[in-house]
């Protein structure tokens, strides 16, 4: 039997769709959420894709004593994929506290507790916000990294240095870094997908509650970038894809397979789509129109940045496969879902 594996964030966005790649490669799995940008009804979801509903522990990652508690009820843990931070940039510029908090006292205290109960290595949620503006796309693991434009960014330089200066300094557990680009899509089961509380912060599920008439229309957030359409480019990569990255890492670690103490992947596809091309690359996919309009720029983001995913091609084994046309459809099948069931 494979050893157990621990989730903080497992009810979120990423989080989910990396559980039901772990329980289909064989991996029990114990999630720690506090539900502040979840639903516990997504351990439904789970369930009904894979048959299996993982261990829950409602909870904050900032709390020792509860991370501690669930250390206790699940033994056999050997690997950590961490998950549970914060994650939207234009908040993290109106609360920089909250998001320094939450992101580096629960990285804080996972390390703590991995080198108290012989944890063989932590698979890291990490960013391309991590480069900043880039002087040169596509980006590699070798890239500058810049000064961070908003305290979400922040706190993942942070804790990078975090993870490097405690594994530096002789804890007894390995780690794989894996700076993502932008998740995108939900599972082809229409069973999980993104459902942020409140009002979304993340495009895609902003424009898919337009696209049904939730919101009235889609800001994007400036037309005049130094980009062929004047909108921010980014590196659109299927969640799913991204969730297989985390078991290969996961693997990585347990069998030893990593020549290097800490190791760092780039995950994206390697081609840069505007925010207007998504808009519509989205509705000829679906059939759909996106009433949307030109706003000014956001505060903390960032014109134009993808990724040189070649490392994480050579090295992991893995590549981005899900062409963007059908990510946008089961974005798309995900909120036709949520209206089925009567949430959007």
């Amino acid at each position: 039997m494979k050893p157990r594996i621990l989730v903080t964030g497992g009810t979120g966005y990423i989080g989910s769709h990396t559980v039901v790649e772990l329980q289909k490669a064989g991996y029990p799995v114990v999630i720690i959420d506090n539900l502040s940008n979840s639903n516990a009804e997504v351990l439904d979801g789970i369930e009904r894709i894979t048959g299996i509903r993982p261990d829950f522990v409602e909870a904050d990652c900032t709390d020792m004593t509860a991370v501690r508690a669930l250390f206790d009820k699940y033994t056999g843990i050997k690997g950590i994929i961490n998950f549970a931070a914060s994650k939207a940039v234009g908040e993290s510029m109106q609360k920089p506290v909250l998001y320094y908090r939450n992101n580096l006292n629960t990285l804080m205290n996972l390390l703590d507790v991995m080198a108290e109960r012989d944890v063989k290595g932590i698979v890291f949620s990490s960013s391309c916000t991590v480069y900043g503006e880039p002087d040169v796309n596509p980006v590699t693991e070798q890239s500058p990294i810049k000064k961070a434009t908003s305290p979400y960014g922040n706190t993942k330089q942070i804790s990078e240095e975090i993870i490097t200066d405690v594994i530096n300094a002789g804890a007894p557990f390995k780690s794989v870094i894996l700076r993502y680009f932008n998740p995108v899509g939900a599972h082809p089961s229409a069973e999980i997908g993104e459902l942020p509380n409140g009002v979304p912060q993340n495009l895609i599920p902003f424009l898919t509650q337009t696209a049904i008439g939730i919101r009235k229309e889609l800001s994007v957030f400036g037309n005049d970038y130094n980009t062929p359409d004047g909108s921010c480019i980014r590196d659109y990569i299927d969640v799913v894809d991204l969730a297989k990255a985390h078991v290969i890492a996961v693997e990585r670690m347990l069998d030893d397979k990593s020549p290097e103490k800490i190791e760092i992947f780039n995950l994206g596809t390697g081609n840069g789509l505007s925010v207007l091309e998504l808009i519509n690359t989205f509705e000829t996919a679906t059939g759909v129109k996106v009433p949307h309009k030109i706003v000014g720029r956001r505060a903390g983001d960032i014109e134009k940045v993808w990724a040189n995913p070649k490392h994480a091609n050579e090295v992991l084994g893995w590549k981005a496969e899900t062409p963007i046309a059908d990510t946008m459809r089961s974005a798309w099948a995900w909120q036709c879902k949520l209206r089925e069931r009567g949430i959007m």
